[in-house]
C-alpha cells in the first residue's frame, strides 16, 4: 500500500453501519484512522439485506456523516456480507508445474487455484471468497507456500465460501446504489479474525466468535488455516427482544436494561436461603409511565438462556470438525455482544475451552472495542490486498470485483 494512500472500510450490520477510512503515516508507517461514523442500520434482517433501497439510503446517510466528520469524499470500499445463508465448501485441484526447471510459479500457484473452484454449485449460489487450506507438491502435504518449490504436480485444497446469490446481488445494489465501489466483498467472521486473533492463535487453533447484533460469525482455525466457518441467525438484538419480552416493556427501554444492567454470571451451586444478589432489584425511569422496576436475577436469566443458546450452536459445530473441547488457544469473543459483563466466563463453561474477549489491533488511534473487529478487520485486508495483489486470494477476487458488481445494478 503507497504511502497517503486512504482506504476505506465499510462494515453492514443488522443494528448499525459503520464507515472506517485509514492511511499509512508517511514518517512512521504506522496504520491510522482518519475518521469513523457509526449510524443505524435499515433494511436488514439476520445479517441479510432485504431492502437494498433502505439500506442503500442508510449507507448514504453514513457516507454524508463521514463527509462532514472528516472533509473527505469517499468513492470506493471494501465491504462485509454476512447470514446464515453463506456456507463452506471444501475442494481441491491439480495442475501439472509448467516451468522447465520444474520451479513453481505464479502462474502455477493461480491455475491450481482456479481448479480447485472448478465444482458444481447450484444455480442460485456463488462463490464468494476461497481460502487455501495447504498446497501438495508430489504428494507432499502440508505446505503452506509452493512458490520457488521444486515439483511436477502441484495440488491444492480450498475452502471456498459460498452463498445464495440474490442475497449477495441485494447486498452489492445496495453498495453501489449509494454511489460506491466495492473493492472487494470479504465474509463477515473472517474480517473479525483478521483484527482480533494473533498468529500464535492461528497455529494452535483457535475459534473466533463474533456475536453481532443479528448474527453470530463462528470462525475455526488451525495451523494457520481456516478449516470451517458458519454464521448463525441469532444475536445479541435477539437478548434485547427477549428482555422486552419478559419485562414487559418497549425495545428502546429494552436495550437501555441490557447495555446498563445485563450481565452472564456463572450460576453456582444454590445454597439454603436467598443470596443478597437474588434480592436485588434495580429501578430505571421511563420517559412515559411508572418507572419499571425488575429483579437482577430475572434479568441475568433471561441473558444467560439466550447466550448459552448460542455457545450450544458454536459447540455443535466444532463437534463438526472434531474441535470440541479441543483447541489449545481457546475461544476468542469479539463483537458488540462481547461487551456484556461476564460473556466470557459462561463461554468457558459452556464451551470448556480457555475464553478472551477480542479487540481491534494494528490501527492506530482506535478504541478498544470489539464491535469494531468487522471494520477494522476490512481496513486490513485492504492494506493485504494492496500489498499482495498478485498471490492474495482475497486480492485475486477483488481484482476482478467491481467489473463483476457493476453488471448487479439495475
Amino acid at each position: 500500500m503507497a504511502r497517503g494512500q486512504v482506504i476505506a472500510a465499510l462494515d453492514i450490520g443488522t443494528g448499525s453501519i459503520k464507515i472506517l477510512a485509514a492511511q499509512i503515516k508517511k514518517r512512521t508507517q504506522e496504520l491510522e484512522i482518519l475518521g469513523l461514523v457509526q449510524t443505524p442500520s435499515f433494511g436488514l434482517r439476520r445479517g441479510v439485506v432485504i431492502n437494498p433501497e433502505e439500506t442503500s439510503k442508510a449507507i448514504e446517510s453514513a457516507l454524508e456523516e463521514f463527509h462532514n466528520l472528516t472533509g473527505q469524499k469517499i468513492d470506493s470500499v471494501y465491504t462485509n456480507i454476512g447470514g446464515n445463508h453463506i456456507f463452506t465448501t471444501i475442494s481441491k485441484g491439480v495442475v501439472a508445474v509448467s516451468r522447465a526447471d520444474q520451479k513453481i510459479s505464479p502462474e502455477d500457484i493461480d491455475r491450481v487455484l482456479q481448479a480447485a473452484q472448478t465444482f458444481s454449485l447450484p444455480s442460485n449460489k456463488e462463490i464468494i471468497e476461497v481460502v487455501p487450506r495447504e498446497f501438495v507438491v508430489d504428494g507432499e502435504k502440508g505446505i503452506k507456500e509452493p512458490l520457488g518449490l521444486q515439483g511436477i504436480r502441484l495440488e491444492a485444497e480450498i475452502s471456498a465460501l459460498c452463498g445464495f446469490a440474490p442475497y449477495i446481488k441485494n447486498l452489492t445494489n445496495a453498495v453501489l446504489n449509494a454511489g460506491l465501489e466495492i473493492d472487494d466483498l470479504i465474509v463477515s467472521p473472517l474480517a473479525s479474525a483478521k483484527s482480533v486473533l494473533k498468529p500464535r492463535q492461528r497455529e494452535l487453533g483457535v475459534c473466533l466468535i463474533d456475536i453481532g447484533a443479528g448474527t453470530t460469525g463462528m470462525a475455526i482455525f488451525d495451523e494457520g488455516s481456516l478449516i470451517h466457518t458458519t454464521i448463525f441467525p441469532v444475536g445479541s438484538g435477539h437478548i434485547t427482544n427477549d428482555i422486552a419480552i419478559g419485562l414487559k416493556t418497549d425495545i428502546d427501554t429494552a436495550e437501555k436494561i441490557k447495555l446498563d444492567f445485563g450481565s452472564c454470571p456463572v450460576r453456582e451451586k444454590r445454597k439454603k436461603g436467598r443470596s443478597s444478589h437474588q434480592k436485588k432489584r434495580e429501578r430505571i425511569e421511563l420517559i412515559e409511565g411508572e418507572p419499571l422496576t425488575f429483579s437482577q436475577k430475572t434479568l441475568n436469566e433471561i441473558i444467560e438462556a439466550r447466550i448459552s443458546e448460542i455457545f450450544e450452536l458454536v459447540n455443535k459445530e466444532l463437534k463438526k470438525v472434531s474441535r470440541q473441547g479441543k483447541l489449545p488457544a481457546g475461544v476468542v469473543l469479539t463483537g458488540g455482544g462481547a461487551k456484556l459483563p461476564k460473556v466470557s466466563d459462561l463461554a468457558r463453561r459452556e464451551l470448556k475451552l480457555s475464553c478472551q474477549i477480542g479487540y481491534p489491533q494494528g490501527i492506530l488511534g482506535l478504541e478498544e472495542d470489539p464491535s469494531l473487529a468487522v471494520v477494522s478487520g476490512l481496513i486490513l485486508r485492504s492494506v493485504d490486498s494492496e500489498e499482495k495483489k498478485l498471490h492474495s486470494i482475497g486480492g485475486g477476487i477483488g481484482s476482478r470485483i467491481k467489473r463483476i458488481f457493476r453488471i448487479f445494478i439495475p
